[in-house]
């Protein structure tokens, strides 16, 4: 399970550091791919096949089950740790992110999510003004 934010910045190679209380958890190879509210998602290989599995079952005569895995599975790169824990981002995702130089790396159960710094903080601000009302809204979920 993946909790926690760590701040990082990516170096001019285009590397990140993943935090080392995340490392054992991803594994040796882990997809990232582009996530939800402009941010990447990065899953362990158990996790993203689960996910590939329940995405393919999706009927493909769904127009908005066409594009959910197109926009999911065209990003998608693996990644493996080097000797330092880090990982190489490649520029599309950089990009789709607008991740710079300041990143987030937030734990959210089952994947890891990494923010650009300014989009995060922007996210943060916004979301804990209505953190109650979200809340109240999940209910029906039986949280």
């Amino acid at each position: 399970m993946f909790m926690g934010e760590y701040q990082h910045n990516i170096d001019a190679k285009g590397r990140i550091i993943v935090p080392a209380k995340y490392r054992e958890h991803v594994g040796e190879a882990f997809i990232i791919t582009r996530g939800l509210d402009q941010c990447l998602f990065g899953y362990p290989m158990e996790e993203w096949r689960r996910l590939e599995e329940k995405v393919r079952s999706l009927p493909v005569t769904k127009k908005d089950a066409r594009a959910f895995a197109r926009f999911f599975f065209s990003g998608a790169v693996e990644c493996e740790l080097d000797k330092q824990g880090r990982i190489n981002l490649p520029q599309n995702l950089l990009d789709y992110a607008k991740i710079e130089k300041e990143c987030m790396i937030l734990g959210v159960s089952s994947r890891i999510e990494i923010w650009s710094q300014a989009i995060w903080d922007d996210y943060l601000a916004q979301s804990e003004d209505s953190f109650a009302e979200i809340a109240e809204n999940l209910i029906d979920f039986d949280l």
